[in-house]
């Protein structure tokens, strides 16, 4: 919930970025910033990497390149507002694409949380107040929320199977390198010099090692569904920043912040019931079995530990 925090405040930061530089170049200087932090925090860590920390993080930094990327391609030409309206489809695609892939399908309060996450999403952005014309930035936005609900739902398959400090390290450099390696592809140039890309993308890439570094250690224990509801509080954060800088909050954008709030809820309410009948049947019977794909918490912290 508190990286939401951070995420939220990237959208104007990007929109400002962007004008100052083209996207490509700002999502590989962006990553690599945040892959350098990260390789020098957790420099003793890299001395055991495997070839199974080096393919997850290749993977979700393929995913995060593609996502982080694209909707910065459509942040050159569309506002934050549309920005934010077509990225909320990632919100429904997360429970689909795991019921589809992995034949797990969500509970029923999960469906109903992420229904009202998402309706949320809508009236925060004011969609009444839009004029979506489906132009390349809008487009390639939306292209972009499918590797975003890949790159969550990934995480969530890698967790607890590889070391969370080597991963982070290496999905932040590929997703840097993939990004500086597009711009040759599509014809961008080397932007002038300028103080607002350069702080921008260290700022961006000091946030981005946080908010990678906590979902890889935070969705050991939480399933890509609740974690998707949980992170849908980002335009609650976008809105109050924006708020902040300037912007208007309507009326029903905070009905929009209450949904979401009450989708975070709502989607608490089976996955505790199962958890807690788990641990009481393995305490009859003086066994600790783990059945479900969501690890009890205080397990978990003693596993780690």
């Amino acid at each position: 919930m508190l990286i939401t925090a951070v995420w939220g405040a990237t959208f104007l930061v990007v929109h400002i970025a962007v004008q100052f530089s083209g996207p490509w170049f700002f999502v590989g200087m962006r990553f690599l910033a945040a892959g350098l932090l990260s390789a020098v925090i957790f420099h003793r860590a890299l001395r055991g990497m495997r070839w199974r920390d080096v393919g997850a993080g290749a993977a979700i930094g393929s995913m995060l390149y593609l996502g982080y990327g694209l909707q910065t391609v459509g942040l050159q030409t569309i506002s934050s507002s549309t920005s934010a309206f077509i990225t909320a489809f990632y919100v429904p695609l997360v429970p689909l694409l795991q019921w589809l892939c992995f034949r797990r399908r969500p509970s029923a309060m999960a469906f109903i949380g992420v229904g009202l996450a998402f309706i949320g999403l809508l009236l925060i952005a004011d969609p009444g107040s839009l004029t979506l014309g489906w132009g390349p930035g809008e487009i390639a936005t939306l292209v972009s929320t499918l590797p975003i609900a890949i790159e969550i739902i990934l995480i969530s398959v890698f967790a607890g199977r590889v070391d969370l400090k080597r991963v982070t390290v290496v999905q932040l450099t590929v997703a840097g390198v993939l990004g500086l390696l597009t711009m040759p592809v599509v014809g961008e140039p080397v932007p002038a010099f300028s103080w607002v890309w350069l702080l921008a993308a260290v700022a961006l890439g000091v946030a981005s090692c946080a908010i990678q570094l906590t979902m890889n250690w935070a969705q050991r224990a939480v399933s890509p569904t609740r974690a998707t509801i949980i992170y849908a509080g980002e335009p609650v954060w976008a809105g109050i920043i924006g708020r902040i800088a300037g912007d208007r909050l309507p009326g029903i954008a905070i009905v929009g912040a209450a949904l979401i709030v009450a989708g975070s809820l709502v989607s608490e309410i089976a996955p505790r019931s199962r958890r807690h009948r788990g641990t009481a049947s393995a305490a009859n019977t003086s066994m600790v079995r783990v059945h479900s794909a969501e690890p009890h918490p205080e397990l978990e912290g003693r596993a780690l530990t």
